[in-house]
């Protein structure tokens, strides 16, 4: 493993910001102090970087982004958005995904803090949130409000829950079931919300199931949907899950639209590759990702922001499976 700067400042008994000093001939440093940190730095054989040189300007050009996971879809995007938009800024990227694990998500909180990055994003549901503040740095969350004092961008989630239930509705669709995120998601809880208002006020009673949006289990999904033989719509909030239901859907022979119709949510590209192509909530996720970016630039160079909370619009893409 190569030396590091902190392997240097450990064994000089000094802190990293005088090795900094040293490196980059900036800043005063006792002779004596100099030549036993020149001395360590040959015997270790290390290498300044430019994450070392970095520190006597006080800015890496890094930011962090954490999120639940990757994949081609929602975070996939997201995390393009992001990258697109920071290294037009001149700015390094470090994606970390935390699984949901508490655990994980000190340990990146502690990386950061090592690599002096100069922002974080947050996209997880992030649990540690009174550590935060450790860090010292602009800090946005992205799809969900962490904290009323953090500032954050979100989509329009009550208003997306509202269009795909409308859009089944609007079919004359009966017996409908909502196949969501899991319950302690923010996004969830809004995008319920918004549903439920539409078939409340059309007086039709559905059931709720909750899923794994990225990973949904199939099997149950068969389950539920020969238990419920008259269910004649589902309003899925990922296109992941609601792309899994149709394929389920197919396997006990019925169709869509003509026996289930099925609405997602994200608008990713599968949407539209799919047979039937599936109607969808649209959320502009690379556009949220640029913005977020955007935003914690602002922050970054002390600007103030002309709004704590930004909320994105959403639309309803209509194709054929409703």
């Amino acid at each position: 493993m190569k030396p590091t700067i902190r392997d240097v400042a450990k064994k000089a008994n000094v802190s990293v910001s005088t090795v900094s000093r040293v490196i980059n001939q900036k800043g005063y440093v006792h002779k004596d102090t100099k030549d036993i940190i020149l001395k360590i730095i040959d015997e270790l054989g290390f290498v300044p970087n430019q994450l070392a040189r970095s520190l006597s300007s006080r800015s890496s050009k890094i930011i962090g982004v954490i999120v639940p996971h990757i994949g081609p879809t929602f975070y996939g995007e997201l995390l393009e958005g992001i990258e697109l938009q920071a290294a037009s800024s001149g700015y390094k990227t470090m994606f970390c995904h935390t699984g949901d694990d508490p655990e994980r998500e000190l340990e990146y909180l502690r990386f950061f803090e090592e690599y002096s990055v100069d922002g974080l994003i947050i996209a997880s549901n992030f649990t540690n949130k009174d550590k935060l503040e450790t860090l010292n740095i602009p800090i946005i969350t992205i799809d969900h409000i962490l904290d009323e004092n953090i500032p954050s961008i979100t989509s329009n989630n009550i208003r997306g829950g509202e269009l795909g239930a409308s859009a089944l509705v609007k079919r004359g669709r009966k017996n409908i079931m909502v196949f969501r995120g899991p319950s302690f998601l923010l996004t969830t809880v809004e995008r319920t919300i918004g549903a439920l208002n539409v078939f409340k006020n059309n007086n039709l009673y559905v059931d709720i199931f909750d899923f794994d949006l990225v990973k949904p289990d199939t099997k149950l999904i068969e389950q539920i949907l020969i238990n419920n033989p008259k269910t004649d719509a589902i309003f899925a909030f990922s296109d992941t899950l609601a792309l899994a239901t149709m394929n389920i859907i197919k396997k006990i022979g019925k169709k869509v639209p003509e026996d289930i119709s099925i609405v997602g949510y994200d608008n990713t590209a599968f949407a539209s590759w799919s047979s039937p192509r599936l109607s969808t909530i649209n959320q502009p996720v690379r556009l949220m990702g640029q913005q977020t970016f955007i935003k914690l630039a602002r922050l970054i160079r002390n600007h103030e922001l002309e709004t704590l909370h930004d909320v994105i619009d959403v639309d309803l893409i209509e194709r054929d499976s409703i």
